[in-house]
Formats: structure tokens, sequence, C-alpha cells
């Protein structure tokens, strides 16, 4: 029985306060999937596949370290570099599949739970154009309930429109009937661009795939085109570039402590 893997179809939204003020709004929706059913989804679902082609498919090498089988290892060591130690980790991930073989992930979130059911964890993996990755480890406080609030220094290039001393503040709805992922991104001036995803919930089944299709048809190679027709509206605008500068290493991470900022 699929249980907690689930479609959450809603809309994402930017929104950016300075040099130029500039919004943006897509439909979309992404995946939760439970790492422990995953090979249930891929044998069960018709339009799912796991590291396979299919309509709609997960592949590891999307993701974590990008090796075949090892996306839960991955995240276990993560959180124990994190020291979050223990086993029976239950993990959640937040993602946009492939469609018919293509996906751009700008970001995944990975909601990590004790064998209890108590969140521990997150992991906020962070993609740019530039095939690089970053993923921000962060420990969730014993006595959190409800929303979550994060913040840790910007560590690797994403948009040539944002410049690198930057710091990302988390606000975190966990996936429910509803799940929202807002991240705010400021400069030592303040404030710059405000992001989010917001949906609700739908059952994952090989209909409600199908509808997927026909409501937000070629949805990741459209993610890739708004991304490129956003930043020619940006450049119109007279924002400033900041040039790319390759990271040290294409895969990373970075524990984030409890001031705030992190480590790697």
């Amino acid at each position: 029985m699929i249980e907690h893997s689930a479609i959450y179809a809603g809309h994402v939204l930017h929104a950016r306060s300075r040099p130029r003020k500039h919004s943006l709004r897509y439909s979309v929706f992404s995946l939760l999937v439970d790492l422990d059913e995953i090979d249930q989804l891929n044998e069960k679902l018709r339009l799912f596949g796991y590291n396979k082609s299919a309509l709609y498919s997960v592949h590891d090498a999307d993701h974590g370290n990008g090796r075949t089988g090892e996306l839960r290892s991955w995240v276990e060591e993560s959180l124990a570099a994190a020291g979050l130690d223990g086993g029976g980790w239950k993990i959640r991930m937040l993602c946009y599949p492939r469609i018919l073989g293509y996906v751009f992930n700008p970001i995944t979130v990975y909601f990590c739970c004790r064998p209890e059911g108590q969140l521990a964890g997150v992991l906020y993996e962070v993609c740019n154009t530039f095939n690089e990755r970053h993923t921000y480890v962060i420990p969730v406080e014993s006595e959190a309930t409800g929303i979550l609030r994060h913040r840790c220094a910007k560590e690797m290039y994403v948009s040539p429109f944002m410049p690198m001393n930057c710091e990302y503040n988390f606000r975190i709805s966990p996936p429910a009937e509803d799940v929202a992922i807002n991240i705010g991104e400021s400069d030592p001036d303040g404030p710059m661009l405000f992001a989010t995803f917001s949906g609700k919930r739908r059952p994952l089944s090989d209909r409600v795939l199908l509808r997927m299709l026909v409501a937000y048809p070629l949805m990741t190679m459209k993610v890739m085109g708004g991304i490129h027709w956003e930043a020619l509206k940006l450049w119109w605008k007279g924002v400033p570039i900041y040039r790319h500068k390759p990271a040290a290493a294409r895969i990373a991470s970075t524990i984030v402590v409890q001031n705030g900022m992190g480590k790697s």
C-alpha cells in the first residue's frame, strides 16, 4: 500500500524587491517520495519508474552523491555528519520527477524522521544550471513543531542575477494535507528575493499521474524554459549580472550548526 508518497500540486512564486522589482508565478507539481516505498512505487505504478525509463521517474543520479543505489545511505551519512545518529530513518523526498527522461530540480527537500515519527533533520539540496549541487544539512530542534525556520549562508552560485554574499532563510510547513517551502534570500543590505512553492496533497497513482500530464504538460522542460525566459526579462530590466565561478566540488554539502552558519 502506498501510504506516505504523494503528489503536491500548486504554484511556484518568486518576488524580487531590488535592484529592480520582478515577479513570476508558475503552476507546478512535486512528488513526495518515501524512500521506504520507492521500490513499491517502481513495481506497482505503470507510469512511474525508479532508476529506469518511464513517463515519470526518479533517478539517484539526479540527487545526493549521484551514485545509483546510494541515495538512502547518502542521506543517513549526511544526518550522521550533523550529529544525528541512529537507524530506522523515515526519509521523504520532495522533488520534481523526470518527465520523459528530463528534469531540473532547483531545490529538493528531504524530511528525515526518527522511527517513532519525530522530524529530526531537513536536507535542502540546491542545484544550478551548471550541473553543480550543494546540500544544506540542518538538524531540527527537538521541541520544534509546526512551521520550521532555518537559515544558512549561501555556499554555491545559483543565479547570474544574485550575488554570492547572501543568506538563505527557510520557512517550511512540512508535508501534510498541504506543503509550503518558503525561501528568502538576503544580502548585507537586506532582503532581495522571496521564493515559495505551495501545494495540496493528492494520492500518488497512475490515474493522478495521467491527470498531471494533462494539467502540467512537459512541466520539467517548462521549468528550464521559464528560467531562461525570466533571465532574459531580468537582463532587459538592467539587473546586474554576476559571472559563474565553478564550485570547488560539483557535489558538496554543508552541515549547518545552531547559530545558522555552517561548515562544509
